[in-house]
């Protein structure tokens, strides 16, 4: 089986365009649309990596990346956060959090895939 991947966002048409990026190269992608769905999801399976937006209703990125950070499972997981925010205090706080990495949206899909390869 492939490498599986968990894409977190609130809008349906950005979880697609990115599901379709990576299983395009060959991913397995599961999505789920706030934080809270997808602290449901990493508890039920483990996924080889998570892309998470991070302004989204219920729990944000940032706070799903501290919940994860508390699962055993997730200590070595890549979490990389796929935002339109670039505030550098907010970006600090995602790496305080355990952020892996921060990605500027518009995302340009080769570098995804090139952030993707290094860390999974």
């Amino acid at each position: 089986m492939g490498k599986s991947i968990l894409v977190v966002d609130d809008t349906r048409s950005m979880r697609k365009m990115v599901a379709a990026v990576l299983e395009g190269a060959g991913y397995e992608v599961a999505e789920a649309g706030d934080g809270v769905e997808a602290l449901d999801l990493a508890r039920s399976r483990q996924f080889d990596l998570v892309v998470t937006d991070h302004n989204m209703p219920r729990m944000d990125g940032v706070s799903l990346v501290r919940e994860l950070r508390q699962i055993g499972e997730y200590d070595t997981v890549a979490l990389i956060v796929l935002s339109t925010e670039v505030d550098p205090a907010l970006k600090q706080r995602g790496r305080d959090a355990g952020a892996t990495g921060w990605m500027a949206k518009p995302f340009d899909p080769q570098r995804m895939l090139d952030i993707v390869a290094r860390f999974i």
